[in-house]
């Protein structure tokens, strides 16, 4: 069996690669919208798509590791999931790290365990004084089986279970679920839920932005804004809390529409809210700006180009702050944002500032979408249609504040799930951080691990 000879790198993009027993499946993004495309594999091998698009090579990796599906001709043929400690599959053989050769080159190795509250990754620098020349991450500590506790599960249980693929993008996850479900079930949530989704969607992007905003400045020594940024982010928070009962707003969004609805005054306390932050929010992106000091840490720092995140596919901020304008709401747009005025900023620089700047320029643009929300929701309207799940196939692509978050699903004929794919935008960033990191001194990492700020949890499944 061979993949369709229609997906080039030339036109598509790859946006998922995920396995099961006796088969494969890849989707791509192209000019006919988002596709999926599923090989049978009898023999439990396939051809490999990642020597024609790289960010295709972690994901065949993991899919050996879950399900012993060999990618002919891969990239990379290491384990990546499967650290040597899994009963079927017991290996004392140790990971081997790519080769760097040159006088004066010696290794740094860091992790898993950070010193910080942060979840466990391998960073191995190989590194001539100060200068990395080559970073390679080892990932997969925070593997805790998602997919295999989805299969069988019912729609409730498998909606909580992609809700918690990635906490800080709960909300993003929850929406690609509850549409990918609602695809295949044939089942439309009302209007005034797919407003609520998107509140709930931007609150949570512009709280992740806050907090990731006042972190990297941290990393540059700038603490003051850090310490503000956080304050920001709290009133968001709270307010998330105050409306829908969770500071995340965890399991709000289920198949079928939301779980629960606002009030007029609520609408109104959201008005405020945003008011406030712009006003402060505008002042402290001033004080960024007029500080060199801080400037120069992030300005020329942690480069990627335009090249890098195009062939990977990379979304976000990376892609963005890198000239690829690609964005889930607008490109493959979905209720309500195809009724919103919005705008996608987008960046050549591709360094630390770009991507702080991109955050920045987000931030602005969802809180004039919430406004826009709140005018739209001032009629009243049901909230939820009943569920009933039948065997069918769903797909959703939505934009989460990392990127976009994908999620594919089969529901068999008992109205449970047989298989389920959360895909986070990490999948394809991680890489891109190895690449920026090259060239820069090994204290600027930190900086550029937290401009790029990929989630663990998201990429280990």
């Amino acid at each position: 069996m061979t993949w369709p000879t229609q997906f080039t790198p030339a036109m598509h993009t790859l946006a998922g690669l995920w396995g099961e027993e006796t088969a494969v499946h890849a989707a791509f993004i192209g000019r006919d919208g988002l596709q999926v495309v599923t090989l049978p594999c009898p023999d439990r091998s396939y051809p490999a798509l990642s020597p024609l698009w790289p960010g295709a090579a972690r994901l065949e990796r993991a899919a050996r590791d879950l399900y012993g599906l060999e990618a002919i001709g891969a990239a990379d043929g290491r384990p990546w999931l499967d650290h040597g400690k899994w009963p079927s599959r017991p290996s004392s053989a140790p990971y081997q790290f790519l080769p760097v050769e040159g006088e004066s080159v010696h290794q740094i190795p860091v992790g898993p365990v950070h010193a910080g509250i942060i979840e466990p990754g391998h960073f191995r620098f190989h590194a001539n004084g100060e200068t990395v020349v080559r970073l390679e991450e080892r990932l997969g500590y925070a593997h805790k089986g998602t997919e295999r506790l989805a299969a069988g599960a019912d729609i409730a249980r498998a909606a909580k279970l992609a809700a918690r693929v990635s906490g800080d993008s709960t909300v993003a996850y929850g929406l690609a679920f509850a549409r990918a479900a609602e695809a295949a079930a044939g089942i439309e949530a009302p209007a005034r839920a797919h407003l609520l989704r998107a509140l709930m969607a931007e609150l949570e992007r512009i709280a992740n932005h806050f907090g990731d905003i006042g972190a990297i400045c941290n990393d540059a020594a700038f603490s003051f804004l850090h310490v503000h940024c956080g304050v920001l982010r709290e009133r968001v928070l709270r307010a998330c809390a105050a409306a829908f009962g969770h500071r995340l707003m965890m399991d709000v969004i289920v198949p079928g529409g939301v779980a629960c609805d606002i009030d007029a005054a609520t609408g109104d306390n959201f008005r405020r809210l945003v008011a406030s932050l712009r006003h402060d929010f505008r002042a402290l992106m001033r004080i960024y700006d007029d500080k060199p000091s801080l400037v120069h840490r992030t300005v020329g720092t942690g480069h990627v180009s335009a090249a890098l995140v195009n062939a990977f596919g990379a979304g976000g901020y990376v892609g963005r702050a890198s000239s690829r304008a690609f964005d889930a709401r607008k490109s493959l747009p979905y209720p309500p944002y195809d009724q919103l005025s919005f705008a996608i900023p987008v960046r050549e620089d591709g360094d630390v500032n770009a991507r702080l700047l991109i955050r920045a320029h987000e931030v602005q643009e969802s809180l004039r979408m919430i406004e826009q929300i709140i005018d739209r929701l001032l009629p009243s309207g049901p909230v939820a249609v009943p569920f009933a799940p039948r065997a069918g196939v769903g797909v959703a692509l939505v934009e989460a504040f990392r990127g976009d978050v994908l999620v594919w699903l089969r529901i068999g004929a008992d109205g449970r799930i047989e298989r389920m794919h959360p895909r986070d935008p990490s999948w394809f960033q991680w890489p891109l951080l190895e690449a920026a990191i090259e060239g820069n001194i090994v204290a600027d990492f930190p900086l550029c691990n937290k401009s790029f700020n990929c989630s663990y949890s998201g990429h280990d499944l």
